[in-house]
């Protein structure tokens, strides 16, 4: 199973970015699917979380900026990020929890980071 993540970039404070993550290999069900972020110098912090019912959690952080979302027929979860800040800069990672057979327990899987840059 690999993630690959895409959509960082650099963008001045304010914009927006989204973020996409698409699951593929040996798949059976994907449970839930997250966003982290590792700041320069930080430790990685959970973003925002999504279960397979569409149930989502953020951190108070990015509460009403981010949104997070995903197709389960494409195995991809989203991150629309608006209003960015100088703070939102950091790498961000997908996180999806896998089942590749219905006799196998779910296992974290990680995806590669995409930067996203706030700067003026």
């Amino acid at each position: 199973v690999q993630l690959q993540a895409s959509g960082g970039g650099l963008v001045q404070p304010g914009g927006s970015l989204r973020l996409s993550c698409a699951a593929s290999g040996d798949i059976f069900s994907i449970d839930a699917m997250a966003w982290y972020r590792q700041a320069p110098g930080k430790q990685r912090e959970l973003v925002a979380t999504i279960t397979s019912a569409g149930v989502t959690n953020y951190a108070d952080s990015v509460k009403g900026r981010f949104t997070i979302s995903r197709d389960n027929v494409k195995n991809t979860v989203y991150l629309q990020m608006n209003s960015l800040k100088f703070e939102d800069t950091a790498v961000y990672f997908c996180n999806a929890e896998v089942a590749e057979d219905i006799e196998v327990p779910p296992y974290d899987y990680w995806g590669q980071g995409t930067l996203v840059t706030v700067s003026s």
